[in-house]
């Protein structure tokens, strides 16, 4: 059961072409970080920035965080402070790769983990792209944070959960972003949160499709939640999600972490049974044969 969770923001390099971006943490970072010791829990959302219109609607007196751009959010768990100690006592070797493909990146602890109020995807282990209109929310507080925090989970979260288009709601309700330089030794990448960033709660919703997403959005149960926005959330933005990506779950590599998320994709794609057989996954992880 994972313990210490975390909830990380994203932003590539801006001379790294999404695509290569993308391919890369896939591929060469994701199953980098799988392997180190410690980890019960790794997952990659990566997010579009070409999918931006109607995503969540701003009621009266909230408005859209400004300069904020991301292209992706992780979440890092672990089932023991022990277990986070021996990852993050190997974790030198990941935090060196950065900078390779991340201009920057925020780390917001989650004291109570992330609360899943519904969700009907059996996406656990996922990995890929679907046909579901998955978005995170990323709200400042109007007043205090754990106003806002006890109103996503008392009134809007479950709302939002109880109607027949969304298939997933997950809360993670970040702890404030502490810019005190006890951040990763990622080197060349920033660490700073700004004010309306500092204190941030993060809705990740899915509906059946972006159709019955604006539709909802048009209904009585949506827009009379909005008076009760303006008086908790400040400011937001929305992220599209391009792909949801599982690499560890419950201290067990996924086959994208074991082989990478593409070569995963594949392994699915064709049925290769063989290739998640126990004598093959021992040959990837070990580099040798079991006798």
């Amino acid at each position: 059961m994972i313990e210490i969770n975390s909830y990380t923001t994203v932003k590539r390099r801006e001379r790294v072409p999404h695509d290569v971006f993308a391919h890369y943490w896939r591929d060469v970072h994701g199953p980098l970080c799988s392997r180190l010791p410690g980890l019960g829990l790794y997952i990659q959302h990566h997010f579009s920035r070409q999918q931006d219109a109607h995503l969540w609607p701003l009621a009266d007196g909230i408005s859209e965080i400004q300069d904020y751009e991301l292209d992706g959010g992780v979440e890092i768990g672990f089932e023991s402070a022990a277990d986070q100690k021996q990852f993050q006592e190997a974790s030198p070797i990941l935090f060196s790769d950065e900078q390779n493909m991340f201009d920057e990146t925020l780390a917001y602890a989650l004291p109570d983990g992330s609360l899943t109020l519904t969700n009907a995807l059996a996406d656990e282990r996922f990995n890929g792209t679907d046909t579901f209109d998955r978005i995170h929310i990323h709200f400042s507080p109007r007043e205090t944070l754990a106003q806002l925090h006890a109103y996503l989970k008392s009134d809007l979260g479950p709302l939002l959960a109880a109607a027949d288009d969304v298939v997933k709601v997950c809360l993670h309700l970040c702890d404030p972003f502490e810019n005190d330089g006890q951040h990763p030794p990622a080197p060349n990448v920033a660490h700073f949160a700004n004010p309306a960033r500092a204190e941030l709660a993060v809705l990740e919703i899915a509906f059946t499709s972006p159709l019955a997403r604006r539709r909802f959005f048009q209904s009585d149960a949506f827009q009379n939640t909005l008076p009760e926005q303006s008086k908790h959330i400040a400011q937001l933005k929305t992220f599209a999600v391009s792909g949801l990506y599982t690499y560890v779950r419950d201290k067990s590599l996924t086959t994208a972490g074991l082989r990478g998320s593409r070569a995963a994709e594949l392994i699915e794609y064709l049925g290769a049974v063989n290739q998640v057989q126990p004598d093959v996954k021992e040959l990837m992880l070990k580099g040798t044969q079991a006798s």
